[in-house]
Order: C-alpha cells, then sequence, then structure tokens
C-alpha cells in the first residue's frame, strides 16, 4: 500500500507522455487529459483516506531509508492539498475541452498541464529540501511554457516578467539550500528538523538561512513585497491557464513556508512569527487595494489571489493549532472559488468578448446560471454566510482572538469588507447593469465549460453548508504541524 504514496506522481507523468505520444492527433489529447486528471483524483482521494485511517504514511524511493534516500510523505497537509490539485486539474482540464484552440492543442497543452500537476504533486509530497527545489523548477518551465504558447506580444512580455522574477526566487532557494546543507550534512527535511533543533538558539545562522527560504517562497506564494510578477502576467494567461495557476501555483509556495516554518526553522520562531505576522498583514491591504483600483475583471480577480495568500501566511503567523488548521481550511476554500472565478471570467470574456467592466451588463439577465456561480464564487471569497469563505474567516478570527492577536482579526475583517467591495463592483458592473449598446461575444462557450463552473460553485457552497465535515481534516492537520514529533518519527523511525 505505501506504493499508493507514489501514484499522483505517476499517473500525471504516464498522462503527460500519453499526451506528448498522440501530439499528432489532437482529438485524443482532451480525453487522455480529462482521463489522466480523474484518475489523479481518485489516487488522491484513496491517498487522504488511507492516510486519515493509518496515520502519516512514507514511501522510501528505491528502498533507500531516510536520510539516506529519497522519500515522499503523505500527511493530511500533503494529502489534503493534492486532492485539490486533482480537483483543480480535473476541471481545468475539462474547462479546456472545447475552449482552448487547436493551435494550443497541438503545442502540448495537455501534456503540459499534466507536467504542471506533477510538479505541484511532488512539491507537496515531498520529504526532501532540494526535491522540493526540483518540483519548483518543473512547475516553473510547464507554467512558462503554458503562459506564452499560442499567445501574442503581451502574453510573452507578461511571461518574461514571470520567470524573471520566479527565477529569482528560485536563486533565492537553491542558495538557501547550499547554507543549509553545508551546516547541517543532510536536506531530508525530518532530519533537518533534528539537527536544527540540537544546534539551538545559539545557531543564528540558521536565521539568515531561513531568511532566504522565505525570500523563495515569498516570492512563489507573491506575498508583500513580493507579488508584482502575478497581476502583470497572469491576466494575460488564457482563462483555463489562469484558473489553474490561481488555483494551484501560489498555494504550492505557500505549502511551504508551512512546511518548512513549522518542521525545521523553529530555532527563532518570536523573530520569525513578528515578521510572518507585519508580512501578511501587508499583503492582505495591498492586495485588495489594488483590486478595489482596477476596473479589468481579471486584474482585480488577480490582486483578490495576493490579498487572500494574507489570511493563510496570517495563520502561520499566529502558529497555534487552530490557526495552522484554519490556514489549510481557507487555503483550499481560495482554490476553489477562485478557480471558478476565473472560470467565469472566461465564459464572461467569450460572451461579451472583454474583461473591462465598463464594457460588460446584462449578463444576470441573459445567463442566470452564470450569474448564479459568479455570486457563490466571489460572495463566498468575500466570506458571506453560509458559504466556505465565512467560515475560513471564522476560524481564522477565532484563532487570533483566542491568542490575543487583536490587530490580525481587525485586519482580516477590514479586508474581508473591501472584497466584498470589489465583489459587489463586478456583480454590479457585469451582471445587473442593462448591457451596453454595441457590445458583443467573440463566440460561444463551449458545454464543457458549463459543468466545471457549476460543479465548483456546488463544491464552494457544500464546503460551507458542510463546514463542520470539512473541517475535521483540516484540524488534524494543524495538530500534525503544531506537533512535529508525528512527522519526525514517521519518517526516521529508529534512525532518530
Amino acid at each position: 500500500m505505501s506504493l499508493l504514496v507514489g501514484l499522483p506522481l505517476a499517473v500525471p507523468l504516464v498522462a503527460a507522455i500519453a499526451g506528448l505520444l498522440t501530439l499528432r492527433w489532437p482529438r485524443w489529447q482532451a480525453p487522455i487529459a480529462i482521463g489522466g486528471a480523474a484518475v489523479l483524483l481518485g489516487c488522491a482521494v484513496a491517498l487522504l483516506g488511507w492516510s486519515w485511517r493509518e496515520g502519516i504514511q512514507v514511501l522510501e524511493v528505491g528502498g533507500w531509508p531516510a536520510p539516506f534516500g529519497i522519500v515522499l510523505v503523505a500527511d493530511m497537509l500533503s494529502t489534503v492539498l493534492v486532492t485539490a490539485a486533482g480537483v483543480v486539474g480535473l476541471g481545468a482540464a475539462v474547462y479546456s475541452a472545447g475552449n482552448v484552440d487547436e493551435a494550443r492543442v497541438r503545442a502540448g497543452y495537455y501534456p503540459l498541464m499534466h507536467v504542471l500537476l506533477l510538479g505541484v504533486c511532488g512539491a507537496f509530497l515531498s520529504g526532501d529540501i532540494f526535491n522540493l527545489y526540483v518540483w519548483f523548477e518543473v512547475m516553473l518551465m510547464a507554467s512558462f511554457v503554458l503562459m506564452v504558447i499560442g499567445g501574442e506580444r503581451p502574453q510573452f512580455e507578461a511571461g518574461m516578467k514571470y520567470v524573471v522574477l520566479n527565477l529569482m526566487g528560485s536563486v533565492a532557494f537553491l542558495s538557501g539550500v547550499g547554507l543549509l546543507y553545508g551546516a547541517m550534512g543532510t536536506l531530508n527535511m525530518a532530519q533537518l528538523a533534528v539537527e536544527v533543533a540540537e544546534a539551538g538558539e545559539g545557531a543564528r545562522y540558521l536565521t539568515v538561512v531561513a531568511m532566504l527560504f522565505l525570500v523563495a517562497f515569498g516570492l512563489k506564494a507573491a506575498v508583500f513585497p513580493l507579488y508584482s510578477w502575478l497581476p502583470a502576467s497572469y491576466h494575460t494567461a488564457p482563462a483555463p491557464v489562469a484558473a489553474l495557476f490561481a488555483g494551484l501555483l501560489t498555494k504550492v509556495g505557500v505549502y511551504a513556508l508551512l512546511r518548512v516554518f513549522t518542521l525545521v526553522f523553529t530555532q527563532d520562531a518570536g523573530y520569525t512569527r513578528e515578521l510572518l505576522w507585519w508580512i501578511s498583514a501587508a499583503t492582505m491591504v495591498s492586495g485588495v487595494l489594488g483590486a478595489a483600483a482596477h476596473q479589468d475583471m481579471k486584474r482585480i480577480l488577480s490582486f483578490h489571489i495576493v490579498s487572500q495568500i494574507g489570511y493563510m501566511t496570517m495563520g502561520l503567523a499566529i502558529a497555534s493549532p487552530l490557526a495552522l488548521g484554519g490556514a489549510l481550511f481557507y487555503l483550499v476554500h481560495n482554490i476553489v472559488a477562485k478557480t471558478n472565478l476565473f472560470f467565469v471570467a472566461g465564459v464572461v470574456r467569450r460572451l461579451r468578448g472583454s474583461y473591462e467592466l465598463e464594457s460588460l451588463g446584462g449578463l444576470g439577465r441573459a445567463h442566470p446560471w452564470l450569474a448564479v456561480a459568479f455570486f457563490v464564487s466571489a460572495f463566498s471569497l468575500a466570506g458571506v454566510p453560509p458559504l466556505s469563505g465565512f467560515f475560513a474567516k471564522f476560524i481564522m478570527v477565532r484563532a487570533a482572538v483566542e491568542e490575543r492577536e487583536y490587530a490580525a482579526a481587525a485586519v482580516m475583517l477590514g479586508v474581508g469588507l473591501l472584497t466584498l467591495f470589489s465583489m459587489v463592483k463586478i456583480w454590479t458592473e457585469a451582471f445587473l447593469k442593462p448591457s451596453p449598446g454595441g457590445a458583443v461575444g467573440e463566440g460561444s462557450v463551449g458545454a464543457a465549460a458549463w459543468l466545471p463552473v457549476g460543479a465548483f460553485a456546488v463544491l464552494a457552497v457544500a464546503m460551507g453548508v458542510g463546514a463542520e465535515w470539512w473541517w475535521r481534516p483540516m484540524e488534524l492537520a494543524g495538530q500534525q504541524l503544531f506537533d512535529r514529533n508525528g512527522y519526525i518519527e514517521a519518517v526516521l523511525g529508529g534512525a532518530r
């Protein structure tokens, strides 16, 4: 059964190879991609259930035990996020069928999508910090090509900004890896946790190394002040690509912060958490103000990616079991809501030929089901009850109050109100006001696009109505993050 831990990597790899082998037959590309994503989701759900019943699972690749060999580790944090990646991957694959032009399909769009899913799942399951770096680079290469294939000059310019700034993060990441290995003699994260703990508070150089990782992961997560690449690039990508990016890429950066700063870099927690507090607050505020200042639907949604990341990292700054579990609940809720908002934006673009709010209107009357899907996802993002975002924000605010972090609670509530303002602005301009004269669409919407739009809206409602049930694995994940001994024992066993 331990081989189940490796299936979320094997499945997208096989699907990508199958897609590349059938590039000459474009009609096979979408079925292969959808089938591969469905199998990935099935494997992820099975792995989540197994980890829930049996505890943290470890796969020693090649039979080499930790800390000497490569290990894949499936705890609740990683399995919940692998499952979320499967959901987003399947939704994006279905949405793309009939809504991605043949030129992109022939250029390898669907195999690249599975390479991206391979990198995401590999990052979530990696038990070695160097292999985490490798999976980040796999994601970077696949995402860059997905962003620019079949595009025009604006996409290439945005793609260059995206890749150059992310390569700067990769340099910081690799530098940190080298310094950490030179100091500790290992890159296995469980063994690093033991070695750093033994080094104690006197090892001040480890705080410097930790700051390198904070810069690297902070840039990937798009936190303040390292987020400029995101709103400058995501709005140029095709709708399914932007949805895939919005749902997963920055969340891998958040995952890395949660993993490394609860497992490895715990030697100077007071300083790190205070720094994370200010970064998180600035991320929330600057992101939501950037959204309020724009009139382009996709740019507004891109800035809200930034704003919402601040809630997740604030959970790490508060660092109680409730806050860590709440950060994961917020992360999963945001994956669902944000992915669907980009799906909806793509449908709006097809119907009205623009993302500019002044050019939109009349969608509520002409397409009521699209209006319902947007309403559910947008007001879930804003935290309106009884949708998923309300309970995600409630858990985070409660965690802040319990830890007497009243300023954090105030910032989260204030940013929630400003998020509501942006969502109401889109709702009013695009769906409620009459259609402006001369507005025409660029084409019909493929039938496959409506299925994921509806499914993700239903999922946002289900996460709100059944929040107590959805909270259980997140609560366990928070406890596992807070008490790292279970992770260390599962990976190292008798090797400690």
